[in-house]
């Protein structure tokens, strides 16, 4: 209790201007105490660079630094498919077209001036897995105004289905129509239908961690969808198009889809296996070990679970072959944020070590087993457990 006494202390003078109930809220993970030290993984390949170098289309969170419920702007998570787009937000406008009553474009002052409100999100990209060592993750807190309720301000068409975000970035894609490929120029979409829309969670968002985006997170504005995988939280969001129709845009229709085997065998030539396609929307249920502590003779698990905001049921670790043990679930975490969870880890004896995680929610979801996850072919919506390893001196 000293340690977070003091920690709550050491937030409040250094963010006088924030509230108390944000600090609770926000409180990290406890800090390391003198004497306490990372235990190394062993399971890192050789090449592992999360940061990557300045600039880079890509960077990865190193999960070893996890501390805290909100990941440092400079360390958050960042991929995309084209350029990241510069946007001037002095003469930026977000269009609302299609089948709405009326039409609009709001600058990004329009934007603040409307009432906002705030989630802290956790997500992932879909394709994080063992390979990124779980890098494509993070969790922030986002400010804007909800997306539904610039729709009701806007009018919807009653024979509008659809309601499509496009990003300011595009480039030069292939899209493959049977057996031919066309090169085409193409500005990222993804959609989702105006049922979804509605609903209280979809963010329009312009700040993250109470400072504006980055230029990595979408500056000047971003789509937030609470519980989703990134690839629907479209960044640098230049227009909201509403239509009837099913969009069909090459990154809602071809790429981001999971092929899994029901029935039969699932071998690829068994008539009696069904290959089912769905798309990539909610996260599927995950947890990852991140950090392994030393104080004094115990050892501390630390990991998180992301989902897509069903409450959780538990998480348990397993050391080596032993059983099941419960951990605990910080008490900050929230619905949308990744939850943090810690394991007291007694009597560690010398050597190698395999520590492993399991995530159950509320409707009795247990994170699958990468065996369990044999009959998907995609390499998308990975949940699997992540058997981790160390060595304890």
């Amino acid at each position: 209790m000293s340690h977070q006494i003091s920690r709550r202390e050491t937030l409040r003078r250094g963010l006088a201007a924030t509230s108390l109930l944000a600090l609770l809220r926000d409180l990290p993970v406890p800090a390391l105490a003198q004497g306490d030290t990372d235990v190394p993984f062993t399971d890192l390949p050789n090449n592992f660079n999360p940061g990557g170098v300045p600039g880079a289309a890509t960077r990865q969170l190193d999960i070893r630094k996890i501390d805290g419920m909100l990941t440092p702007k400079d360390q958050f998570f960042t991929t995309q498919h084209f350029m990241k787009p510069v946007v001037d937000g002095a003469t930026y406008k977000l269009k609302f077209t299609g089948m709405v009553n009326k039409p609009a474009e709001f600058s990004l002052a329009d934007l603040k001036a409307m009432k906002s409100t705030e989630v802290v999100h956790g997500f992932e990209c879909s394709g994080n897995s063992p390979r990124a060592i779980q890098g494509l993750a993070s969790c922030g807190r986002f400010t804007g105004v909800r997306l539904s309720a610039v729709l009701k301000q806007l009018g919807v068409n009653s024979k509008a289905r659809e309601v499509v975000f496009f990003g300011a970035d595009h480039g030069s894609a292939d899209v493959a129509f049977r057996q031919q490929t066309y090169k085409l120029d193409q500005q990222f979409g993804r959609s989702i239908t105006v049922e979804n829309a509605m609903k209280p969670e979809p963010l329009i968002a312009y700040a993250m961690n109470g400072e504006p985006l980055t230029l990595n997170q979408g500056f000047p504005v971003r789509l937030v969808m609470p519980g989703w995988y990134g690839v629907a939280n479209v960044k640098w969001l230049a227009e909201v198009h509403l239509q009837e129709d099913r969009y069909l845009g090459n990154y809602q229709a071809r790429w981001y889809r999971t092929i899994r085997g029901v029935g039969g065998t699932g071998k690829d030539d068994d008539p009696e296996t069904q290959w089912v396609e769905t798309e990539v929307t909610h996260m599927q249920l995950k947890s990852v070990i991140a950090r392994v502590r030393k104080s004094g003779n115990e050892h501390q698990v630390l990991g998180f679970v992301l989902n897509d905001g069903t409450p959780i049921k538990s998480v348990e670790v397993k050391v080596d072959d032993g059983p099941w043990q419960k951990a605990t679930l910080e008490s900050a975490n929230s619905q949308f944020s990744w939850k943090l969870f810690t394991y007291r880890w007694e009597g560690a004896t010398p050597g190698a070590h395999t520590l492993v995680s399991r995530a159950t929610d509320a409707n009795g979801v247990v994170q699958p087993t990468v065996a369990e996850l044999s009959r998907k072919k995609t390499f998308l919506e990975d949940n699997s457990q992540f058997p981790r390893k160390v060595m304890i001196a």
